[in-house]
């Protein structure tokens, strides 16, 4: 039990940081310059336990390694900030590495116009390398030391999230919303590669890489009791996109360490680190990926419904045969208390794929209770379900299950 009170009973005082539940509001802060330096720190007590038709490693309880971002905001001029976002410590990199930064515009200040300024209240540029704004769930998940806005303390098991050289432009008027962007798609953008197999060299043109993303959709508070958002976003990525990272892009890693990893008799099968996306399951990095995705979020007093339904075809970065993901999820949580800062709830995730023709799908189930100690402080309890048929790698049918303890902190 010392491990479970020491993560429930990290608290400290630190100043308020308001989460936006998806696109951050339009800025509208003063011409005088400014910095805001933030933080998100996250650490969990696992106790999960795996089965498959295969050996797999045995796995013990204890505090995994803590998570850390660093987030630098600069209000350039009204209108206008620079952002910076620094992983301290991950999963994935133990040491300190740089996720992405962006300029942001609501406003064009330098140009005297009141056209401009009347179109300015409805559109924002936002440009950098920056987590692409596909899909509502990314919105919804746990990004390292951030975790604050995800229920559970696991992500989605088809992750559609990355961060990659992107320009997003979006329009917002009376609850509705339309963004059109594109993007390089990778994670690791370059102009050149080298196949040691075939040892052939490659030229990357960007202008031929392109991917084109978009969201459409309506976002009001109909009610102070009621808040609807129902959103459909596009992802296609036709061209030789040769590493494109959408599914594979999460460099901070999964929740569940260790989950699924085989006995190779080898030291990389307790590293961490090496197989960081357990759990996880989806194309990996591709050749080609047309997805599409559907997000329905309800609040209802203190009633919050959020649904998705996910489609990915496309081609793997193997150029190998074709691949077919579907995705289904739905989450309930119900906050209570005076300030609603306690809540329990459960998501159920579903997904269905075939890859290198091979038809084989994932199940997780969810359930938690969290505490919102104050707006910046988070503990949770999760347990967590998941299964796995026709799974070759595993000689057929495996899954884990067990519980999660995440403490986390952000201001």
């Amino acid at each position: 039990m010392k491990p479970l009170l020491l993560i429930f009973t990290m608290a400290l005082v630190l100043s308020a940081k308001t989460y936006a539940q998806f696109e951050d509001p339009k800025l509208d802060n003063s011409d005088s310059l400014r910095v805001k330096i933030g933080a998100d720190f996250a650490m969990q007590f696992q106790s999960l336990k795996h089965h498959a038709d295969s050996t797999l490693i045995p796995l013990g309880s204890g505090i995994n390694l803590p998570a850390a971002n660093l987030n630098i905001n600069g209000y350039l001029a009204r209108g206008i900030k620079v952002n910076l976002e620094v992983y301290l410590a991950s999963r994935h990199h133990n040491d300190t590495w740089v996720k992405g930064g962006y300029l942001l515009i609501d406003r064009l200040p330098f140009i005297k116009s009141d056209v401009i300024d009347k179109l300015m209240d409805h559109l924002t540029f936002k440009i950098g390398v920056m987590e692409i704004n596909y899909g509502d769930e990314h919105f919804r998940r746990s990004d390292n030391g951030s975790v604050l806005r995800n229920p559970f303390v696991g992500n989605y098991v088809m992750d559609a999230f990355t961060t990659a050289p992107a320009l997003e432009i979006t329009y917002r008027n009376n609850g509705w919303l339309a963004m059109i962007a594109t993007t390089s798609g990778n994670l690791d953008p370059v102009v050149a590669g080298y196949n040691a197999t075939t040892k052939k060299y490659t030229a990357f043109n960007t202008g031929y890489e392109l991917a084109y993303y978009g969201k459409v959709g309506y976002d009001k508070q109909i009610t102070d009791a009621l808040r609807l958002r129902l959103t459909l976003s596009g992802y296609f990525g036709e061209h030789n996109d040769h590493n494109g990272s959408l599914y594979f892009g999460d460099r901070a890693g999964s929740r569940y360490f260790l989950v699924m990893n085989k006995e190779t008799n080898n030291a990389s099968d307790v590293d961490a680190s090496v197989n960081h996306l357990s759990g996880n399951w989806g194309p990996g990095f591709t050749f080609k990926d047309n997805s599409v995705m559907a997000n329905l979020y309800v609040k209802l007093k203190g009633l919050e419904v959020f649904g998705t339904y996910e489609n990915a075809v496309g081609t793997p970065a193997s150029q190998v045969g074709n691949f077919t993901f579907n995705q289904y999820a739905g989450e309930a949580r119900y906050l209570f208390g005076k300030q609603e800062q306690f809540y329990g709830g459960a998501r159920y995730d579903y997904v269905k794929g075939n890859l290198s023709n091979v038809d084989s799908n994932v199940g997780r189930f969810q359930a938690a209770l969290g505490w919102y100690m104050t707006k910046n402080i988070i503990a949770k309890l999760e347990y967590v379900n998941q299964t796995y048929s026709n799974f070759v790698a595993y000689g057929g049918n495996a899954g884990f299950k067990g519980i999660m303890v995440e403490a986390g902190i952000s201001f």
